[in-house]
């Protein structure tokens, strides 16, 4: 299995619908970031499921550090 890449040193901000299901890119080989496009395929890792629970923004994690997945923590501050 490969270690997940930064994607960006920032959270993707996005618009969200309440009752929509996300699927997060967990290894940041994604050309949809933050969402998964299945590129995961060749290295081990799986995308995260992400169920939005109010309409709204919210910030998904860039940088594949969060704690929090697969919302941002901040931690792309850390890196």
């Amino acid at each position: 299995m490969a270690d997940p890449i930064p994607a960006q040193r920032a959270p993707y901000p996005v618009a969200v619908e309440a009752g929509k299901t996300y699927f997060w890119c967990a290894c940041g080989r994604s050309k949809t970031q933050p969402f998964c496009d299945g590129s995961h395929n060749a290295v081990g890792l799986s995308p995260v499921q992400y169920r939005a629970e109010k309409i709204g923004q919210d910030y998904f994690c860039g940088c594949k550090a969060t704690k929090n997945k697969p919302l941002c923590d901040g931690s792309h501050n850390r890196l």
